[in-house]
């Protein structure tokens, strides 16, 4: 009898969890649609590629338990490798990005197949390091242009077809390269081998004695991580016509843990939200100089004190505890 009790509350919590999920894909669509009239759309798709680069990263951390300082390199190499492909042989828009995903997933496959061999502060620092070496590549390599980067990257035409150089024609290719983003994170981590991925975070002793072959598991997700991450970059060069140092440097490694850590680690929309917090900062308080990024300091510390599972977190753990205990009542 007790089996079946605790059945029908498994179905409750994942029904409430699919829609939940379904009405926020829902809202932040027609936002994003509705958006572009009230605000400058290059504003937009930089929100939009930061929140695909922050809910890559916390496919590895939130939901891998992996934490990376270095994924800035997957970031950035797409990122020059995209505004390479598309100035200097004239690719169409959606292969150069392809190219920059590719590039990614590869240095993904390799910097994981090192890293995952270790684990805490060690993976971290492993990761660190190869993302150092990439950002010195980047500074000395002919094709990258060193502090200048690569200017003037041509958006193109969409399969040589749709012109993407106006704002208003790319932005819909970014929302739907976001958004297919998104969805793709959502059915990895709902998924058997989503499932796994979160048992072997909370328990890996135990996912290993069940016999699961955990550094696969690891290393998959790590490459998937990478190569959304590659994504977000090449997208980013495309929108901004530009990639630097910048895409490469270790700071934004740091930019991305914080945006996850603020909108809600392990969570679907927490990174999207978190991104969207640190990116309209950045835009709006720039005339205040350095002093942004004590404002940032400010509110991390802030929301790791008050909002210990992030802003998202809390506030899905808010909605779900009414409905909790009013299932309980009723099964009692």
């Amino acid at each position: 009898m007790t089996s079946f009790v605790n059945l029908g509350r498994e179905t409750g919590r994942s029904t409430w969890a699919v829609s939940g999920h379904a009405l926020g894909f829902a809202a932040l669509l027609i936002v994003a649609i509705v958006a572009p009239v009230f605000v400058y759309p290059v504003f937009l798709m930089k929100v939009m590629c930061f929140a695909l680069f922050a809910c890559a990263f916390n496919l590895l951390l939130g939901y891998g338990g992996l934490l990376s300082f270095g994924h800035a390199a997957y970031f950035g190499s797409a990122s020059y490798v995209a505004a390479h492909a598309a100035k200097v042989w004239g690719l169409t828009p959606e292969i150069s990005i392809g190219l920059g995903v590719l590039t990614a997933i590869g240095l993904g496959a390799v910097v994981g197949s090192i890293s995952i061999r270790r684990q805490g502060i060690y993976f971290a620092m492993v990761t660190l390091a190869f993302a150092q070496m990439v950002f010195f590549f980047a500074l000395q390599a002919p094709f990258t242009g060193g502090e200048d980067g690569i200017q003037a990257v041509p958006r193109g035409e969409l399969f040589g077809i749709f012109s993407l150089a106006s704002d208003r024609a790319l932005y819909p290719f970014v929302l739907a390269i976001t958004f297919g983003g998104l969805l793709l994170i959502y059915r990895i981590v709902n998924s058997p081998f989503g499932e796994v991925l979160k048992a072997i975070r909370e328990n890996e002793a135990r996912a290993v004695s069940l016999g699961y072959h955990v550094n696969r598991y690891k290393l998959v997700t790590f490459v998937l991580s990478a190569g959304l991450a590659g994504l977000a970059g090449s997208t980013k060069a495309l929108v901004f016509q530009l990639a630097t140092l910048t895409d490469v440097h270790w700071s934004m490694s740091g930019e991305v843990v914080l945006m996850t850590l603020i909108g809600g680690m392990g969570t679907i929309f927490g990174p999207v939200v978190g991104a969207a917090l640190i990116v309209t900062m950045q835009n709006y308080l720039a005339v205040l100089g350095g002093w942004v990024t004590v404002i940032q300091g400010v509110i991390f510390v802030v929301c790791v004190l008050l909002f210990r599972k992030g802003i998202v977190g809390v506030l899905t753990g808010n909605i779900r505890s009414p409905r909790v205990k009013s299932r309980r009542k009723s099964q009692k």
